[in-house]
């Protein structure tokens, strides 16, 4: 049985692939705990610096998984229970996403559908392939967006903006995800990756406990006043300060030679 998520690291960056080709990367519950036990690996290492996360075989993620939907139909499950499945399914990764401590990047290579939209929101940057299209399309099935959607859209495109996403489901080709500001770039297939990777690169050479302060600095202070972030700061400086990467930084390299 192949793993519904791959995990590779090399050069301090790891690249998290959704494996389920057959149905387009379907986000299933097997595929969001697996992502999660991922994530949370990529926390415990301090020596990853960044992450790439993309879809097997040129496609993204096509969204929530259609025979688990009807199954719970089928089996006529109450509502409450419903809800509960939910969070102990697909709303496992977004907390993950989330909280994934280091820098994120989405190379959306093909369909972001659906749950696989509001995924590539989930992390902090998004490169998208030429191929690649977007649409926040619950209401086509009757649904909401039960997995984050309507938190992290928001943050992205704007209020008004996700409003119309949501309410329409129309489709957002990569030129027009590139206007929205949904994506930072947009690539040939084929140089999809290797934008990733330069990217994660520009970030992976930097420190991991400057990257990762900073990303939870930038992540909540949104959601603080401006005293706590300054005091969140503050802390952070402190401790950044006191590396030997931050001192070797900005001390002469005579003095170095002289210190040893």
């Amino acid at each position: 049985m192949t793993d519904p998520v791959l995990l590779d690291v090399r050069d301090n960056i790891a690249t998290i692939t959704l494996n389920g080709p057959h149905n387009r990367n379907a986000l299933t519950k097997k595929m969001a705990e697996a992502l999660c036990d991922i994530i949370a690996s990529i926390n415990a290492d301090e020596d990853i610096r960044c992450a790439i996360l993309t879809g097997a075989e040129g496609g993204f993620c096509a969204g929530g998984d259609l025979e688990d939907m009807r199954d719970l139909i089928a089996r006529d499950v109450a509502p409450y229970d419903v809800a509960n499945h939910y969070k102990g399914s697909i709303q496992l990764h977004p907390h993950a996403l989330y909280d994934l401590a280091v820098p994120s990047i989405a190379a959306v290579n093909g369909a972001a559908i659906g749950a696989g939209c509001d995924m590539a929101l989930m992390c902090d940057m998004r490169i998208a392939s030429e191929k690649a299209v977007f649409a926040e399309s619950f209401a086509r099935v009757g649904l909401v967006s039960g997995d984050g959607g309507a938190w992290f859209l928001p943050r992205v495109v704007g209020l008004a903006k996700a409003y119309e996403l949501t309410f329409t489901g129309d489709k957002v080709d990569a030129a027009e995800s590139l206007r929205l500001g949904m994506v930072s770039q947009v690539v040939a297939p084929d140089a999809l990756l290797e934008s990733a990777r330069a990217l994660a690169g520009r970030i992976a050479r930097h420190p991991a406990h400057a990257l990762r302060m900073s990303k939870r600095l930038l992540r909540d202070s949104p959601q603080v006043s401006l005293a706590s972030s300054l005091e969140m700061a503050a802390m952070m400086q402190a401790i950044s300060q006191s590396t030997d990467a931050h001192r070797a930084a900005v001390t002469p390299a005579d003095t170095n030679e002289k210190r040893r």
